[in-house]
């Protein structure tokens, strides 16, 4: 685990807001000259703390779809159905999002479909292959009403 001291958290609590801040912005921020500061920056990335730098795109401009929140309950709770699925999950660019919960259900899906139609035709194709599913509820988003990446809070560090 790499230790972090008072810069490196700042850097990060100021590069999870601002990933496009210039290294004499971010030194002069964090109060080291430019050097030191972005050797910070490439140890951190190095480490793994830093796995990247994007943009949050607005699709929604460019091509339209609906995000549709979909619970999926497995018909087994094996290893190898969880691994089928998840495999699934991974070669379809429609889904954005995955979990694994707990609660009733095995999985949080979340899709980006053109339309509800598109949707429920992914759907139906992954209800008759041998993946395996039980059960399905869907939830179609009316409304966003927040959407963030999570940021870097000094005080959860120090």
């Amino acid at each position: 685990m790499t230790k972090l001291d008072r810069y490196d958290v700042k850097i990060l609590e100021i590069l999870s807001r601002d990933g496009r801040i210039t290294k004499s912005k971010l030194a002069a921020a964090i109060n080291l000259s430019v050097s030191p500061c972005w050797e910070r920056v490439k140890r951190l990335e190095q480490a793994g703390i830093i796995q990247g730098y994007s943009a949050r795109i607005d699709t929604n401009i460019l091509v339209p779809h609906n995000p549709v929140w979909v619970q999926i309950e497995l018909k087994k709770h094996n290893a190898d159905s969880f691994k089928a699925f998840e495999a699934l999950v991974m070669q379809t660019p429609e889904v954005t999002e995955c979990v694994a919960v707990g609660g009733g259900v095995d999985y949080l899906v979340k899709f980006e479909a053109r339309s509800i139609d598109s949707y429920q035709r992914l759907m139906d194709s992954w209800l008759v292959s041998d993946v395996g599913i039980e059960r399905y509820c869907t939830y179609i988003v009316t409304k966003m009403v927040k959407q963030s990446t999570p940021t870097v809070v000094a005080e959860d560090f120090l």
